[in-house]
């Protein structure tokens, strides 16, 4: 089956750090672009980082500095480290690709369920 599983979410204090990772079923090839969205209670739904085929990578503002994107090509596997984190990091943090898969061999975006990261004292 197609399928994008996060892990690696949880609770950890003001400063913290947490090392994300979004697995991709083997079924799944050809990606153009993989990448973390957030969406905290309340707001809308905000582009953390992507990540092309390429390797190439950016971040939104408010995770500058704090928040590396990689991804493992052999494994199907994105990562997200993010440290010195902060309360307004509170969010259900997506996985996101854009890919073929053998099950649907046409360009088509994919979304994982969500791990559920909350930064309190």
């Amino acid at each position: 089956q197609v399928q994008l599983v996060e892990s690696g979410g949880g609770l950890v204090h003001p400063g913290g750090s947490l090392r994300l990772s979004c697995a991709a079923s083997r079924s799944i090839y050809s990606i153009n672009v993989m990448g973390w969205y957030r969406q905290a209670p309340g707001k809308d739904r905000e582009l953390v980082s992507p990540v092309t085929s390429s390797g190439g990578t950016t971040y939104a503002d408010s995770v500058k500095g704090r928040c590396t994107n990689s991804r493992d090509n052999a494994q199907n596997t994105l990562y997200l480290q993010m440290t010195s984190l902060k309360p307004e990091d509170t969010a259900l943090y997506y996985c996101y690709c854009n890919a073929r898969s053998v099950i649907l061999p046409t360009p088509h975006d994919y979304w994982g369920q969500g791990t559920q990261v909350t930064v309190s004292s």
